[in-house]
């Protein structure tokens, strides 16, 4: 296993230093600045991998299309097929490219929280969900969504851009819908169960159909800690997890709030564990992460105690 730190927004020179300071190798892009089309170049593609191994670092995986690459394959309306079209070129240009992961989401009206307060310990500011404020929302702009047309348009993409994505050497990682609740706003969300992400990986078998395997929202799903690890031994003893967002939570929905990685339910310890287990050999990037008094607008001391919070686990993992 290795370790690694999300980036994005503005990255300059700084951010490769941190990355080193931390003694951290693996870089996974988020929201790349790339020229904002119908899909990304394969130029601008390779111009972000060699500048950062430039920097002594690996582009391990890219984190989420723009919107506009496929707003209308996910709500299914006229034109989905011009996005799928391009987003199958936009995949074989990351193959082409060198880049072998592409993370990305299927939530139509994206991810929620209800609070961002000092609730945290010592007066942390922590993301909470609260489905109870949430449950009487409005119909969302985008219109009403049942889980069996979610799914159906799901299905249409898969089996569109899998056979790509494995023609070219790249692996499609699906992050589950967080908060994992049946609806907000009318729009159902569909990958709010361990049962959900397995329906995934059947859909189009095929090792590059795989998840991005949060932690922390798949403990959003599990009323217990044994079964975010039993989890962990299904799809990572299937070869399915392509790479981990390593956080905590306080408990499962309906009601949850990000902590620290020490203190939510799930034990991280044993869940290093299980990965070793199953013989997961892939990348752990720190996620969600509470804001620290006086940290940086990126959160670096946050990020900081998390990552060796995490180099601690992996020591005591590989040394016993």
């Amino acid at each position: 296993m290795q370790l690694g730190l999300g980036a994005w927004g503005e990255i300059q020179d700084q951010t490769f230093d941190f990355f080193r300071q931390l003694g951290v190798d693996n870089l996974v892009l988020h929201l790349p600045d790339l020229p904002v089309g119908d899909h990304w170049e394969f130029r601008d593609l390779l111009l972000w991998r060699t500048r950062i191994e430039a920097a002594g670092l690996k582009l391990t995986a890219i984190e989420n299309f723009n919107t506009c690459f496929y707003d209308k394959i996910m709500l299914g309306r006229p034109g989905r097929d011009e996005q799928i079209e391009n987003i199958r070129t936009t995949i074989r240009n990351l193959g082409r490219a060198g880049i072998r992961i592409m993370g990305y989401h299927f939530m139509l009206n994206s991810v929620w929280r209800t609070e961002y307060s000092p609730r945290g310990r010592g007066g942390a500011k922590v993301t909470i969900y609260d489905h109870d404020l949430v449950k009487d929302a409005p119909v969302s702009a985008i219109g009403e969504f049942d889980d069996e047309t979610v799914w159906a348009n799901l299905t249409y993409f898969l089996k569109a851009i899998i056979p790509v994505a494995e023609e070219e050497g790249v692996v499609m990682a699906l992050h589950p819908d967080d908060p994992p609740v049946p609806k907000i706003a009318g729009v159902a969300r569909i990958i709010r169960s361990i049962e959900a992400y397995k329906r995934v990986i059947e859909i189009v078998p095929s090792p590059s159909n795989c998840l991005e395997f949060c932690q922390g929202t798949v403990a959003e799903m599990c009323s217990s800690a044994e079964q975010v690890y039993d989890a962990i031994r299904y799809f990572g003893g299937r070869k399915k997890i392509a790479y981990v967002h390593f956080r905590n939570v306080s408990r499962c929905v309906p009601k949850f709030e990000e902590t620290f990685i020490d203190e939510g339910f799930v034990d991280m310890l044993q869940a290093m564990r299980v990965y070793k287990e199953v013989g997961f050999d892939g990348v752990l990037i720190v996620d969600h992460w509470p804001a620290l008094t006086g940290d940086t607008p990126l959160g670096h001391g946050g990020q900081a105690y998390a990552i060796g919070y995490m180099k601690a686990l992996l020591k005591c993992v590989n040394s016993c």
